[in-house]
């Protein structure tokens, strides 16, 4: 215990000695350790551990496969659910709808985003409650009103009743109904984002369809499940046919998490190889530190040698001074972590990983980073500390020449080391490179669109509200003059599933008088006449449709310049007829127009204008063939207005709200409103470049500060171990650019090695890099401003301690022990 104790304090006096070594080899272990740590975490909390639900791997969505690669969701009804829950592959299943509701009572009516559960749906999560209890089967039973309850929300009961535990029992109003309220989900507990669950009336309705959860039986297998459960489907289909795409249906499950790991599973691989990547190259840097220092300490481990040290107490004393310098790092890596690790998740895409799960530093993130920093400072103490605890004592007697010549061994593990360095540091800033280059591309994009003080405001209508066309349109268009009387608002439009970047529903259609083998798609977007010089779009040919057409639902459209070319390659779309996929009437949600019902199967649509392209399916994927049709032909229950104002417009935001309330007292606008320019910033592929090209970027600077403070620092140790032949060569007439020759050569080869090695790397690894980052690392401009800036901090590194050695006075250096 004794010996631990000296070790430690001789430890601290070393390293106090050494400031510049110390803050650097800590600050290097620190920024790789914490680094690796705040992105641990969040993988850990999105791959490994994302949700708080009972046996959440074996729950499933079902989705029907399509041609392309695809799938989409499909909805079924309550008496299909009931048939479901008998498979003999099926544990458990609920159902489930969500609806915007409106907290009323108040000045202003509330969005509330509502989910109706079956009955057994709290059973089937098995997440206890926070307060109170979550609903139950007495709740809903099955073809009678659900009871009056309400379960909140965490994050809604926090923002609305200030986390009151008194709130349990009080009532809460919900488009004037009063709801009791019986609990409060767990924090974790965010199924759909919503606010409050209701019970959900079970019905045998036909035409009313849900979303199916679906909890596998233990040991069921995908496959099996999909096997198992096609027949099922084939006959839902056949039942309601209106509930399920066209054509031939091939069931497959997913599991919870395989959207997210679609969408944000490659980018978090590439910041883990990132984070890898600095890591490595901070143990390098402290590595590189740890043998130039103890090449310097060659004459006092050959004086405690000659003196009666062992070579275990010597292999002692230096492990404790790099095991010391590891703990001291990783403990101010992990505080780095907490700070980082909240950058990280406010830079990740909104949408891109499920809300459950909780990203936080936990325990294993914790136990993980005490691993690697004992395992560096065993590493890297146990290298150095077995080559210099077998010094010769002779080499007291040969210090000087020691000094000049240098170790040959000691020579090629630094030039391997620092080499190594370089490489994976070009690599980091070529990747850095390739996403800022791929994310400048996507914001300077040509979008066909002007989304300058604009912004969409939703409009859910009640259930049950304005049931017919008449009502609905009447409706629509009131609020639309109301929000356009709004001082401030220049323009108002009807935008009911068109406001881009991403918008329209997908369709097929037929055209007049053209037959086709092949299925013509298109998107297929529902506007007033006001949405094209709102968002200043430019019309090619042709006309936009007017007022007086909107007001009748008049059977026209406007298509882009991607279905005229690729649907009328002789040029001739105007004029021209097409038929959609039969639109059907579901009351009360979706309501057809008298010209759209009267024309039974003959509801041909003809192009009046043709539009200049925009981009209306991400901002990274080709332009789509599109069409724009009158809103009033197919009403649903959800609409938007697109507000063009002189200023921002979220400042006219709270009048807007007034206004809408002078046409329904109770009609509420969705709770998050963004303009058009904001909405565009979060959009999955904005916000996963925006999140690589910062991250990336700010890794590769920070690899680039080590390489260049590794490069330093041997090339410093170097300096001083050379001070005698420095001071000779001068003695003898050598001119100070000479010695600057020689202490450039002595790393030119370690950085040029690293910078070739570095090429190859970002060539080969371009392919990996392409899957997340719209750049490549193999443009020649991106390599060749990553050697610039790589040469130029490997120059300026070298420079500072070749200047000092060109300035040594010869006779102090002869006197230099």
């Amino acid at each position: 215990m004794h010996s631990i104790v000296h070790d430690l304090r001789y430890a601290l006096r070393q390293l106090r000695k050494s400031p510049g070594f110390t803050v650097t080899a800590i600050l290097s272990l620190a920024l790789g350790i914490g680094a690796t740590t705040a992105v641990f975490s969040v993988i850990h909390a999105i791959l490994m551990d994302p949700y708080p639900y009972a046996n959440p791997d074996r729950m499933v969505h079902m989705r029907i496969l399509k041609k392309d690669g695809g799938n989409n969701g499909f909805g079924m009804t309550s008496p299909q659910w009931q048939v479901l829950r008998k498979s003999p592959v099926v544990e458990d299943a609920f159902i489930a709808d969500e609806w915007n509701l409106t907290v009323t009572g108040s000045d202003f009516p509330e969005d509330v985003q509502a989910d109706y559960f079956s009955s057994n749906a709290f059973n089937f999560f098995g997440v206890a409650p926070a307060l109170g209890r979550g609903l139950q089967p007495s709740d809903a039973v099955d073809g009678h009103d659900p009871q009056p309850v309400v379960v909140l929300g965490y994050k809604f009961w926090q923002r609305h009743f200030n986390q009151d535990p008194a709130a349990i029992g009080k009532t809460l109003q919900l488009v004037r109904k009063n709801y009791t309220i019986v609990g409060v989900a767990a924090p974790r507990f965010t199924w759909d984002d919503a606010d409050v669950y209701l019970p959900l009336k079970v019905t045998q309705d036909q035409v009313k369809s849900f979303y199916c959860g679906v909890r596998l039986k233990p040991g069921v297998t995908r496959q099996q499940a999909d096997a198992a459960l096609q027949p099922l489907i084939e006959q839902f289909a056949k039942e309601t046919p209106n509930h399920f795409p066209k054509g031939q249906l091939r069931l497959h499950v997913v599991g919870l998490n395989e959207d997210f790991i679609e969408k944000i599973g490659g980018s978090l691989s590439l910041l883990l190889a990132a984070v890898t990547l600095l890591l490595a190259i901070g143990c390098g840097n402290v590595s590189i530190l740890l043998l130039a220092r103890g090449t310097a300490r060659q004459q006092e481990f050959a004086v405690r040698s000659a003196i009666g040290a062992t070579r275990r107490r010597m292999i002692a004393q230096l492990l404790t001074e790099a095991l010391l310098l590891s703990v001291t790092g990783a403990a101010l890596g992990v505080g780095l972590a907490y700070v980082s690790l909240a950058r990280i998740v406010d830079l990740m895409p909104q949408y891109s990983f499920p809300h459950e799960a909780a990203i936080t530093i936990n325990t294993p993130v914790l136990l993980f980073c005490v691993m690697v920093a004992v395992v560096t400072g065993v590493l890297f103490g146990m290298w150095p500390a077995l080559e210099l605890s077998r010094p010769q004592v002779s080499q007291m007697i040969q210090g000087s020449s020691r000094r000049v010549a240098g170790s040959v061994n000691g020579r090629r593990t630094l030039a391997t080391l620092i080499g190594g360095q370089i490489a994976l540091t070009l690599l980091m800033l070529a990747g850095a490179g390739a996403a800022v280059e791929g994310f400048m591309k996507m914001a300077h994009m040509h979008l066909g669109y002007d989304p300058h003080n604009i912004m969409s405001v939703g409009i859910p209508v009640h259930e049950g509200a304005y049931a017919n066309w008449e009502a609905r349109r009447a409706f629509f268009e009131q609020l639309r003059q109301k929000v356009a009387e709004t001082p401030g608002v220049t323009m108002a439009a009807i935008s009911s599933n068109a406001t881009p970047p991403e918008n329209g529903f997908n369709n097929t259609m037929e055209i007049l008088g053209k037959a086709s083998t092949q299925e013509q798609k298109l998107r297929i977007n529902l506007v007033s006449e006001g949405y094209f010089p709102a968002l200043k779009i430019q019309l090619a040919q042709g006309r936009i449709w007017d007022e007086t057409e909107n007001h009748n639902g008049a059977m026209v459209a406007v298509v882009n310049e991607t279905l005229a070319r690729r649907y009328f390659p002789a040029g001739d779309a105007l004029g021209r007829s097409f038929k959609l996929e039969e639109l059907k009437e579901t009351l009360p949600y979706t309501v057809l127009a008298p010209s759209v019902k009267a024309a039974g199967a003959n509801q041909w649509l003809r192009i009046v204008g043709i539009i200049q392209d925009k981009l209306d399916n991400g901002l990274d994927k080709p332009v789509e063939p599109e069409a724009f049709i009158p809103y009033t032909l197919v009403m649903n229950v959800y609409t938007q207005i697109l507000v063009k104002s002189e200023v921002s417009p979220l400042t006219l935001l709270h009048s807007i709200r007034k206004q809408v309330a002078t046409v329904d007292v109770d009609q509420q606008t969705t709770g998050v409103v963004r303009d058009l320019e904001h909405w565009i910033t979060n959009q999955p592929e904005w916000a996963r470049g925006q999140f690589i090209s910062w991250l990336f970027g700010a890794f590769a600077v920070l690899a680039l500060l080590l390489a260049a403070v590794g490069l330093y620092s041997v090339v410093t140790y170097s300096v001083a171990q050379r001070t005698n032949e420095f001071g000779i060569r001068m003695a003898l007439g050598a001119q100070r650019g000479h010695v600057l020759n020689i202490v450039f050569k002595s790393i030119l080869l370690s950085v040029g090695g690293g910078i070739a090695v570095g090429l190859v790397l970002a060539f080969a690894l371009n392919k990996v890099l392409a899957q997340w980052a719209a750049g490549s690392s193999r443009d020649p401009m991106t390599l060749v401003g990553a050697v610039v800036v790589l040469g130029v901090a490997a120059a300026i590194a070298c420079a500072i301690p070749a200047r000092r050695a060109s300035q040594v006075d010869p006779m102090t250096a002869l006197r230099c022990d």
